[in-house]
């Protein structure tokens, strides 16, 4: 059986609950990520996504003046944004098991968590790419 952590990415982009919405903004837009762990002293906090941002930014309580806008991103925080206690898995679950938790709950990743610490993230492209791989080879 696969095991999670065969597949896992390590060396998991990160952000803080202290971090603005534009520096998670940016992580995001510079990787190509639609999620970012939230660790804060060291343990998982939460997963700010790219959706969790829109809709901080789409709040009918914000002005759409583009400079309050620009003040919004600078000043409201991650940890304000974040989705807390996210469903997590860990590395030596099956790599069905964490699929199934993904389809089941409409999730495109999950943070790999070893004793509240974060060693991974496994997502839908991880999963992608996997599935190419053992197609390719019964191709061949």
């Amino acid at each position: 059986m696969v095991k999670v952590k065969e597949l896992m990415t390590t060396g998991v982009v990160t952000a803080s609950p202290d971090d603005s919405i534009n520096d998670a903004m940016e992580k995001m837009y510079t990787g190509r990520f639609r999620r970012i762990p939230v660790v804060d002293q060291g343990r998982l906090a939460g997963v700010i996504t790219d959706r969790d941002i829109r809709q901080a930014l789409n709040s009918p309580m914000l002005f759409r003046d583009r400079s309050y806008d620009d003040y919004v991103l600078h000043e409201l925080k991650v940890g304000g944004s974040m989705t807390t206690d996210p469903l997590t898995v860990h590395p030596d679950a099956g790599l069905v098991d964490a699929a199934e938790m993904m389809e089941e709950n409409r999730i495109g990743g999950l943070p790999v968590v070893d004793n509240g610490v974060l060693v991974g993230i496994i997502t839908i492209s991880d999963l992608m790419n996997y599935l190419i791989r053992l197609l390719r080879k019964e191709r061949s």
